[in-house]
């Protein structure tokens, strides 16, 4: 029979170390990442790699520089066809991350546009500010405009590239979804507790070497770090505009506001079953394979 587990939430609540611990449960499972940014090679203390995967197979990490061009089209491809061989292997995928999107393209089918990057008018674009570019975005395709995150810089400039580049608003979302039941489980933590865990994951990935990966990062693939949070900090700090105290702070604080972010999106689906702890997890994932 067919099986998917999808397991997420917000940055920092635990969702690897349980993916990890759901696999070794099921005794033959094998992980797929759905996180945009552990995709990236060389990108490994700022988004939080897993160094001990306790020999479960991982799957889409590292899987791209990080100048390439990836979209969420791409990543449903991948994804799907990993979930076939994983199941083909009579194993359980389970796909583990934050980037609901992507999760939404892999399981739904989302059928997106096919519009090539136009790197000009993205560089254009990016001089605007949020406000501005949804302003656009609301004249040009109000339908759009009504379901998009305002604060998503990057989202805005693509829907306003695929009108620039087709002439014609976003078209609705096509689906194709998987032919059978996926459990989705949320990692549900406390919002103080949350905001700890943060706080003390950044001030861990500090030690760890963030500073000169993120200055690697900066310097070899530019794009890259002015898009991520734990990296895009940095840029001021090698300008010596701020000190190192302040950096820290900042991604402290812009992680928290993406996580609260995610929190707010995610609790909205109602097909995510929400957990507080292993145990939960773990009965959850029984009665689902029992089906």
């Amino acid at each position: 029979m067919k099986k998917l587990i999808v397991i997420t939430g917000p940055t920092g609540a635990g969702k690897t170390s349980l993916s990890i611990r759901v696999a070794k449960y099921l005794k033959k499972a094998e992980i797929i990442s759905a996180d945009s940014r552990q995709l990236y090679r060389n990108m490994d203390v700022g988004t939080d790699k897993i160094d001990n995967r306790q020999g479960i197979p991982h799957h889409l990490i590292d899987a791209i520089d990080p100048d390439h061009t990836f979209t969420v089209a791409e990543y449903k491809k991948r994804a799907r066809k990993k979930i076939s061989e994983i199941q083909k292997r009579g194993a359980v995928p389970i796909l583990c991350g934050g980037s609901w999107f992507y999760i939404r393209a892999t399981v739904d089918g989302l059928t997106l546009p096919q519009v090539s990057p136009d790197w000009k008018f993205r560089k254009k674009m990016r001089k605007l500010s949020n406000e501005k570019l949804f302003k656009k975005l609301k004249k040009k395709d109000p339908r759009r405009a009504k379901n998009i995150d305002k604060q998503n810089k990057r989202r805005l400039i693509r829907a306003l590239e695929i009108i620039e580049k087709t002439g014609n608003p976003v078209p609705p979302l096509k689906k194709d979804p998987l032919d059978y039941e996926v459990l989705f489980l949320g990692v549900d933590k406390d919002r103080d507790e949350l905001e700890m865990k943060i706080r003390k994951r950044v001030d861990l990935m500090v030690q760890k070497g963030l500073e000169e990966e993120a200055r690697k990062v900066y310097e070899n693939y530019p794009r890259a770090a002015k898009e991520t949070i734990g990296y895009k900090e940095w840029i001021p700090y090698f300008k010596k505009e701020k000190d190192k105290e302040e950096v820290v702070e900042e991604i402290k604080i812009n992680t928290r506001q993406f996580a609260i972010k995610q929190i707010n999106m995610l609790k909205s689906e109602n097909r995510i079953l929400w957990i507080k702890n292993e145990d939960e997890a773990l009965e959850a994932t029984e009665v689902y394979l029992d089906k």
